[in-house]
């Protein structure tokens, strides 16, 4: 694996800026596959090995993608939306699997890792890079029993909403009243259609 500020730079140029979330983001992905044992997850063969589960859509997220290679679009990132700044490192040959938490000390922390640095937002990211990992983070082994419709790799699964004929993959469907449907017809939808068009 790149070593860490090399990771960084990458990091915070493909998120946009550099942000204490970034450096979080970095040292829990490469703790996390340090942990499950892939030493380069965004190479092949390695890539197909790994699933990450993120559970908050902020700065360390993007962060941990661009560590991992793991993406929506390659089906090896999933987003569990907690409100957590956690992630789950699974490496699908082995079963081996960590959960790691940023703990919230850490912030409180950040001045006496830092104390020259009076700006908050730098503190921390100046504490961050070098604060230890038990202060960082709360890791824990855990157990992720990964569906096969949640596995990359090509649709397996398929099916026909009964109400309006929309294709549903990779079981996202819903059994409602005896009817398959998809989500947005079974549970209402997140948008609604546009009005005078």
């Amino acid at each position: 694996m790149q070593d860490f500020e090399t990771l960084l730079k990458g990091s915070a140029n493909a998120h946009g800026h550099l942000c204490p979330g970034q450096v979080v983001g970095v040292r829990m992905a490469r703790e996390g596959c340090r942990l499950i044992g892939l030493d380069n997850p965004s190479e092949l063969p390695q890539i197909k090995k790994l699933i990450v589960y993120v559970e908050m859509d902020r700065c360390a997220t993007d962060a941990i993608s661009f560590v991992t290679g793991a993406s929506l679009g390659r089906r090896s990132l999933k987003f569990v939306d907690n409100g957590i700044l956690a992630a789950t490192f699974v490496n699908l040959e082995t079963g081996a699997a960590y959960r790691i938490v940023s703990t919230e000390k850490a912030r409180d922390l950040a001045e006496q890792y830092a104390p020259e640095i009076a700006d908050k937002s730098e503190q921390q990211l100046a504490a961050y890079k070098k604060m230890d990992l038990d202060d960082l983070f709360d890791i824990k082994k855990v157990h992720v029993d990964v569906s096969a419709c949640d596995m990359p790799g090509p649709t397996r699964f398929k099916a026909t909403c009964e109400k309006c004929g929309q294709v549903v993959r990779d079981k996202r469907e819903v059994l409602k009243d005896d009817r398959i449907l998809c989500r947005p017809c079974a549970l209402g939808t997140y948008f609604l259609p546009a009005t005078g068009e």
